[in-house]
């Protein structure tokens, strides 16, 4: 999440997190079925379970726990069985740590946090409290979260959420407000701090926004500045960074308040920019967080934009492979065997090689976020608490097909990426109600 990102009459919601250590560093550190990071493991949204359809109905749904967790809509997090959530309530925020399985508070630590960031512009009715989704470090226990209001916390998760070390993005950067960027007026929005932060090796990675640049890389263990971005855009409201290897080069892929934005994120050239492309959307709404295959990204928007575009990236330049008039307005899109998908007004299926719509179908509105299986399947949470089983192209490459629903787990906005992990749903809308599904083995 996620957080809600919207403008006037279209409710655009969250959005949410970070970037990490080697994949293969992690998958000897944690359990398969943990979900650390923004949008998963993997950081995409493609899970290693399965669905749990067994080939003639969906035993899942069923709600095995609930929870509320406080206004927000950052996704959960997934760690050795113990859940983290962040939410606000009361002018405070609570982090929670619950037991995955029983959903049981094992513990919880509060500061004190506004409803809405202090720059605050638009939307306020259809969103509220912290939307950057947590970021976890796996080989030292650490847990990076981020409050709508800039406050950026270190928690010790083995030591039942002790503080470790705590900076306010606004205070420290004196980033603004994000000013009017649109060709047409009034459509200012500022959503406060929305972007999770990204964990590389033993710096994090953060979008501040600020004159000195647009991300800054922190020293994981203290918080201390170790690089600035070259670029100096104003943040976005995307979900956060997302790494990339560019010609070997460790980088990060953020879409700003302006622009798309690669940049390195280690060496002496740490903070330098690789490539940047114009991108720029009324009422701010840069929101779905871009996603990345190797060397090439996809990014897409709504509003003035209304279109979804493929980059392929090299050192120092980036050039348009298509880019088609279909958009996502805030589900991060998946890439997987060459298909592109997405949640948004439609669950959408794109060729990866040429941008050409396969199919597009289903009841899905502003409120969207999806999982790509293992059996290659995609859960879909949408709308007011709607849960899809739907197939992906290789079983259904004609049209689209939803093989389950379960309607009406909410009556809030869907705005939180759902989360799979451990064979369990988890899911949670704005106002900050999760609930546990079981899914069969």
């Amino acid at each position: 999440m996620s957080i809600p990102h919207f403008a006037t009459r279209l409710r655009i919601p969250p959005l949410v997190t970070a970037i990490l250590v080697p994949l293969t560093l992690i998958a000897t550190l944690a359990p398969a079925a943990d979900s650390e990071h923004w949008r998963g493991r993997s950081r995409n949204d493609i899970s290693l379970e399965s669905s749990g359809w067994n080939g003639s109905r969906w035993l899942a749904p069923k709600p095995t726990w609930s929870a509320s967790v406080g206004e927000g809509c950052g996704s959960p997090l997934v760690v050795n069985n113990r859940l983290y959530a962040l939410g606000w309530k009361s002018n405070q925020d609570t982090l929670w740590c619950l037991d995955a399985k029983t959903g049981k508070v094992l513990w919880q630590q509060s500061y004190r946090s506004p409803r809405y960031g202090r720059h605050a512009v638009g939307d306020q009715s259809i969103y509220s409290g912290p939307s950057a989704t947590p970021e976890f470090d796996p080989r030292t226990g650490r847990l990076f979260t981020l409050s709508i209001d800039g406050d950026l916390r270190c928690w010790d998760t083995r030591s039942r959420g002790k503080t470790l070390w705590h900076v306010n993005l606004y205070q420290k950067y004196a980033a603004a407000r994000r000013p009017e960027v649109a060709k047409r007026r009034k459509t200012r929005r500022d959503y406060g701090y929305t972007t999770s932060p990204l964990l590389h090796g033993d710096t994090l990675v953060v979008e501040v926004g600020a004159p000195g640049g647009n991300l800054v890389g922190l020293d994981a263990s203290s918080g201390a500045q170790k690089w600035a971005s070259q670029n100096r855009d104003e943040a976005g409201h995307s979900g956060g960074p997302v790494p990339m290897t560019v010609g070997g080069v460790h980088c990060a892929v953020v879409l700003t308040l302006r622009n798309v934005v690669v940049s390195r994120i280690d060496g002496p050239m740490a903070g330098r920019t690789v490539a940047t492309i114009p991108w720029t959307t009324d009422f701010g709404n840069n929101i779905p967080t871009p996603a990345v295959r190797d060397q090439s990204l996809v990014v897409t928007t709504a509003y003035n934009h209304m279109e979804v575009a493929r980059y392929d990236v090299k050192l120092g330049s980036a050039r348009e492979v298509w880019k088609q008039p279909f958009a996502s307005g805030v589900c991060s899109p998946i890439i997987h065997e060459n298909r592109v998908y997405w949640a948004w007004k439609g669950v959408h299926c794109l060729d990866f090689k040429t941008g050409e719509r396969l199919w597009h179908g289903g009841r899905v509105g502003s409120q969207g976020s999806c999982i790509l299986t293992s059996d290659k399947r995609l859960i879909i949470w949408a709308n007011r608490g709607d849960l899809m089983l739907a197939e992906t192209f290789g079983r259904s490459p004609k049209a689209y097909r939803e093989l389950a629903r379960v309607p009406g787990l909410s009556r809030a906005d869907a705005w939180p990426h759902v989360v799979l992990s451990g064979r369990r749903l988890f899911v949670k809308d704005r106002y900050g109600k999760l609930l546990c599904l079981s899914l069969p083995d």
